[in-house]
């Protein structure tokens, strides 16, 4: 169908893809998202807004080093109360994320670009509810011994096609989104293209 290149290296993402039908070259965008995440924040930006920005930002920066090819950038964080909530980057940092979402009700917002010769030529944003059931740390604890490494360090503190869907009382939202790509739109602006 396309030549398709992914601005990402999650493996659910491309895995997504993958399923879908469309095939596609894995080219990292290797942003540091950290800082440009921290800027949109100080300036109000709200959780949507950051989460699209960098999907924005792979994407134009993989396409304008692959003329004329269509990139796909992407990308997740989670929204507690207006707070955004980015991939732990130790243990530590895990298990400080759960307990914050212990209980409550929060977002995920998955955000997509799609970028042709620089220049983001679609995008959408989709977000997904979920709330936490309540939870000893003890048992939190074991939660996290559950997950290698890679896993929580690349989909953030739950995956929700594995062990993480017993972390919630209510999941409301496309699957897809809150692995990390909204799918369905996708295609339909590929088929349309």
């Amino acid at each position: 169908m396309f030549n398709l290149i992914l601005a990402s290296k999650s493996k659910v993402r491309l895995e997504i893809l993958e399923k879908n039908g469309l095939n596609c070259e894995v080219v990292p965008s290797n942003i540091d998202e950290e800082p440009v995440k921290e800027s949109l924040v100080n300036e109000g930006a709200t959780p949507e807004i950051v989460s699209k920005n960098l999907a924005e930002l792979k994407a134009n920066k993989v396409s304008q080093q692959n003329e004329g090819r269509i990139v796909i950038g992407a990308d997740s964080i989670i929204d507690l109360e207006n707070e955004v909530i980015s991939k732990p980057t130790d243990r530590n940092e895990a298990m400080k994320i759960l307990e914050k979402l212990n209980g409550k009700e929060h977002y995920l917002i998955s955000s997509v670009c799609v970028s042709k010769n620089g220049s983001m030529i679609w995008n959408y944003t989709d977000k997904a509810r979920l709330k936490m059931k309540n939870f000893k740390k003890s048992e939190l604890e074991i939660y996290l011994s559950k997950i290698s490494d890679e896993k929580l360090y690349s989909y953030n503190v739950y995956q929700i096609e594995g062990e993480g869907k017993n972390l919630f009382d209510e999941i409301n939202g496309d699957k897809n989104t809150i692995m990390g790509l909204p799918i369905k739109k996708i295609k339909e602006y590929l088929k349309n293209l």
